[in-house]
């Protein structure tokens, strides 16, 4: 049966575009992603169907390169930090791609050795890897036309709705009321945004319940106490005040119920990763006869392997170079920071593999792992810093050469343990149809190519089109527009109070304890067959309300569509390819809507809103997303 094709490549690498693009703009917008693995199988097997002679093990490989590849889009949490810190006015081609590519090469590379311990001989359940050849399976026999039918119907909704939106202005984007009474202020809000529907369609009801939560305790509690407690010196509007509570103060309360939530899931994985490493040590290398059991050779891993670290050995010296004139100092922290990611980097393909493997890769908390590795990395340079091993520059000027180098080496290890928590998923799926793991492996590393030659660019678009909160490149852009970019705030925020020893304790603390009495509610549900995610809480706290609510309702609508009928809610049904489509749609549309607005240098050129419009957009945007949701529902029960 043929497997590594050229035409397959070249699919592949098709749908990294789509689904790449698709990620970074979801990501940004609303801090989450969905995984890329069920959609490029359906969209494999029908394009293959098509052409003719497609095999099961050849849309194993394209799923396998797309889902690498939009794994890595993952690397949003990171890049934009650096913009936001002001270090970058914008995205350098070069370093995003390389770094992008070296720290996904490592996390390809730092999982082969995993394969036998945590896939072959291994108990782990890996339920979207098994879902994942389901299809493939079920794909290579009958297919499923009503399955891209579905997919490709959700996008174009999606993308008609965005040009009315974000190009055209006819639709509103959202809607928000507010209300003060008794000097306390509430908001609410809720957004129009069907890649948010589509989102919390796939997050289930658990998940959009929580998120919902969130933004119940954030805004019906903490900002209408705030606003008690705090007076509004700058005589701010009502809204406006609200706004600014919440942007200084309850984040930071969604930071530490993160954070504690974050560890907790990790450490109820600690004694699984344990045993995972301890099996690999006891496995050393895996040999087998034929195909089916070889991995890279020891020979190509080892190449590859110091290959990426000389690259990401290279990148950190360019980076330190403008800014310190101690080349002993900028070398010495330029290999500190290497050796740093090549141990933690396995440590953590380690843990993620293990995570991957217990719940997938979707409901991995990669952002808990971004945010440990934000912790252990300014450690480190602190720790280094004191003993006198760095550049003198990097303590000048508030830290901020420091800063930015712990985000940039951020950017490697999130890179890094992106693509480890979905490779060891994607050689599950690869054992059950039968696939060549050292083909796999191959094919993985393609997807870090084509995933990082998209990504710098698609980054660069947003933000020249849209800007992120916080950071807009030009002035008179409307911030009403800009990107939450919900994790690269979290994040900056996490590593200049660390530096600087200013973070705000009490607000943390208070998020911090949140947390416990989350997790210990969690416990007591599950008890009972139901669920409250803390990690789920602490995001919902930290979105802006109309992220969560929308969010919630799409959640909703999917635990109404499809209660008492549980196979509505298989891989490749109508509701899941509705809305994946929806996100698709959106994303990409708002990719062009992006390209444009960069070219023209406004981000209203397509508007046809007439001034005197007033709250009529309003009003269409609410009845236009009502009709869709109604049309969402039954489509799933008509299934």
């Amino acid at each position: 049966m043929r497997e590594m094709t050229v035409r397959g490549l070249i699919l592949g690498a098709l749908i990294t575009v789509v689904f790449t693009a698709s990620n970074v703009y979801l990501g940004l917008k609303i801090g989450l992603t969905v995984a890329s693995s069920i959609p490029a199988a359906v969209i494999s097997m029908s394009v293959l169907r098509a052409l003719g002679g497609g095999t099961i093990l050849e849309n194993n490989l394209v799923q396998t390169q797309a889902s690498a590849a939009g794994t890595l889009s993952c690397v949003f949490i990171s890049f934009p930090c650096l913009v936001l810190i002001g270090y970058w006015q914008h995205f350098p081609y070069f370093q995003v791609m390389l770094l992008s590519l070296a720290g996904g090469m490592t996390g390809v590379l730092f999982t082969v050795p995993l394969r036998r311990a945590m896939v072959t001989h291994s108990s782990l359940p890996y339920p979207e890897g098994v879902a994942a050849a389901e299809i493939l399976k079920a794909g290579s026999d009958s297919g499923s036309p009503e399955s891209l039918q579905a997919l490709m119907t959700g996008g174009l909704v999606s993308a008609v709705v965005t040009l009315a939106t974000g190009g055209l202005r006819v639709l509103a984007d959202g809607a928000s009321a507010t209300a003060v009474w008794g000097g306390a202020v509430f908001r609410a809000s809720a957004g129009f945004s069907l890649a948010l529907l589509g989102a919390g369609y796939l997050v289930g009801i658990a998940g959009g319940i929580a998120m919902l939560a969130g933004a119940v305790i954030a805004w019906g509690a903490a900002v209408p106490v705030l606003s008690l407690l705090l007076p509004n010196t700058a005589h701010l509007p009502a809204a406006d005040y609200a706004t600014q509570l919440w942007a200084q103060k309850v984040r930071f309360m969604g930071a530490g119920t993160i954070a504690v939530a974050a560890v907790w899931t990790l450490a109820a994985l600690a004694r699984p990763v344990a045993a995972g490493i301890r099996d690999m040590l006891r496995a050393g290398r895996s040999v087998g006869d034929g195909d089916r059991h070889r991995d890279l050779s020891p020979r190509t891993l080892a190449l590859l392997t110091l290959l990426s670290l000389g690259v990401l050995f290279g990148l950190f010296a360019a980076f330190l170079l403008p800014g310190t004139a101690d080349a002993r100092g900028m070398l010495a922290a330029a290999l500190a920071a290497t050796l740093f990611c090549g141990l933690f980097g396995f440590l953590v393909a380690a843990a993620c593999g293990y995570m991957a493997g217990i719940v997938g890769s979707s409901s991995s908390p990669l952002s808990g792992i971004a945010i440990i590795a934000t912790v252990m990395i300014a450690a480190f340079l602190l720790g280094l810093e004191r003993l006198g091993w760095m550049p003198a520059e990097f303590s000048a000027g508030g830290q901020r050469l420091a800063v930015a180098f712990a985000l940039f080496v951020l950017s490697a290890i999130v890179a890094s343990s992106a693509i480890s928590n979905d490779n060891l998923q994607d050689l599950k799926t690869g054992q059950l149809v039968g696939a060549s793991p050292w083909r796999q492996q191959a094919a993985l590393l393609v997807g870090c190519v084509s995933g990082a030659v998209v990504i710098p660019p698609v980054l660069e678009l947003l933000y020249q089109a849209y800007g992120f909160v916080g950071a807009l490149p030009r002035p008179g852009m409307d911030p009403a527009h800009a990107l939450a970019a919900p994790q690269p705030a979290l994040l900056v925020t996490l590593v200049n109070g660390i530096f600087l020893h200013r973070l705000d304790w009490t607000m943390i603390t208070l998020g911090a304890t949140l947390g416990v009495v989350l997790i210990a509610a969690d416990l007591l549900l599950r008890r009972r067959g139901a669920a409250l995610p803390p990690l789920a809480v602490g995001i919902g706290l930290y979105l802006p309300p109309s992220v969560s609510v929308t969010l919630a309702i799409g959640a909703v609508i999917g635990w109404i569509s499809t209660r008492g009928r549980p196979a509505l809610r298989a891989e490749t049904g109508i509701g899941t390819m509705l809305a994946s489509g929806f996100i698709v749609g959106e994303s990409l549309t708002g990719v062009l809507l992006a390209a444009v607005a960069g070219a023209t240098g406004r981000d209203d050129t397509l508007s046809i809103l007439p001034s005197h419009a007033g709250d009529v957009p309003k009003l269409l945007g609410f009845l236009v997303f009502v009709a869709i949701c109604i049309w969402f529902g039954r489509s799933i029960r008509r299934e």
